[in-house]
């Protein structure tokens, strides 16, 4: 199938940039969830693995401003991080429902509303301003002080569940023996219990973890 072009092994901008959807045109943003079944459905050339092939080509396409990637939000809202001429991770590339490939030209206009500071006022007289950011206090620890582990506690609003592998998580990289863990709590009526654990049960095994997390029932 290869040589006869219809499995192929990478993608490239032009076509991409070419088969961009009407309905994603107004937006300037594709979600990487629906770009990705447009792989699988054959509503763009097949590829021989769409995950792989899209990790290593949109991190190359960013840093050249052919493309950009969003994540964190919505075209209506906004969205909390931003790519566009810069080296990312090749793991930024999650096929969730809230990142995009954003066209080359909606990622430079929403970069230069971000980095543009705000006038207030008309005219030569009007005073310009940095956006505000929130101060943050500063901790000194004694030069004296040897290795702290430090923890993070708490519980965390499934609005921001996304934003943790943008925000927090890569800064945690900073430190040695890093562990993070996972505890979620839900409840369901009974009869949609046993289903639920189920599909819970494979969707861990998908990922591998069957050795790492367990399901309890209270």
């Amino acid at each position: 199938m290869t040589s006869q072009s219809l499995l192929n092994s990478s993608v490239g901008a032009g076509y991409l940039d070419r088969r961009w959807p009407q309905a994603f045109k107004d937006t300037g943003a594709w979600p990487l969830k629906s770009l990705r079944q447009a792989f699988l459905d054959g509503s763009l050339d097949r590829l021989v693995d769409p995950d792989q092939c899209l990790r290593e080509r949109i991190p190359e396409f960013v840093i050249k401003g052919e493309f950009g990637l969003a994540s964190g939000g919505d075209p209506a809202t906004g969205y909390s991080r931003i790519w566009f001429k810069e080296l990312m991770p090749p793991d930024e590339v999650a096929f969730d429902a809230d990142v995009y490939l954003l066209t080359g030209a909606k990622a430079k206009a929403l970069k230069l509303r971000a980095e543009t500071p705000t006038v207030l006022g008309d005219g030569p007289g009007g005073t310009t301003t940095e956006p505000a950011r929130p101060q943050v206090p500063v901790e000194v620890v004694p030069a004296s002080v040897g290795r702290q582990q430090i923890r993070i506690v708490g519980a965390v609003p499934p609005e921001v569940w996304n934003r943790l592998g943008t925000k927090l998580i890569p800064k945690l990289k900073a430190g040695v023996n890093l562990k993070l863990g996972l505890t979620f709590t839900l409840e369901l009526e009974g009869a949609d219990a046993l289903q639920f654990i189920s599909d819970l049960r494979q969707a861990i095994e998908d990922l591998g973890l069957s050795d790492a997390l367990k399901i309890e029932r209270g």
